[in-house]
């Protein structure tokens, strides 16, 4: 006679099911990192060595998306700064919880370009490239 109760609590349950983050009651977190793939170096500064950090702040969503960066500190390059925030468009966090609910915040995100070393064999190739086509002028 107990099971019809619990089942159609544990049915209830089931059917409340939005789709956000689940945390016990009262707990808090902070921002965790879930997916953050690399930025995609631009192939011809990292050729040509060029390199630095890029201070972004971005916006986290209660869902861990974000959908929106400022650059607050530049790298020197544009071409860099945009490579980065294009990046962190893609990237996903766990939101930070608050008292058990997701919670929106801003957050400092440092991203480093490292010249790669050696320097990779494919620049050599596009050295030759764009000494022959200097040559054919």
């Amino acid at each position: 006679m107990r099971l019809l109760p619990v089942a159609a609590l544990f049915v209830l349950l089931v059917g409340c099911d939005s789709g956000a983050p689940v945390a016990p009651l009262g707990v808090s977190s902070p921002v965790t990192a879930v997916d953050t793939p690399p930025p995609a170096y631009p192939e011809r500064l990292a050729c040509n060595g060029v390199g630095g950090t890029v201070q972004l702040r971005v916006h986290i969503e209660t869902d861990g998306h974000i959908r929106q960066s400022e650059v607050q500190q530049s790298s020197g390059n544009a071409e860099l700064d945009t490579a980065a925030q294009q990046a962190v468009l893609k990237w996903t966090f766990r939101p930070e919880m608050q008292a058990g609910h997701a919670v929106a915040k801003w957050i400092a995100v440092p991203m480093t370009f490292h010249v790669p070393q050696p320097r990779p064999e494919h620049c050599f190739v596009l050295d030759e490239q764009a000494q022959g086509a200097l040559k054919a002028k």
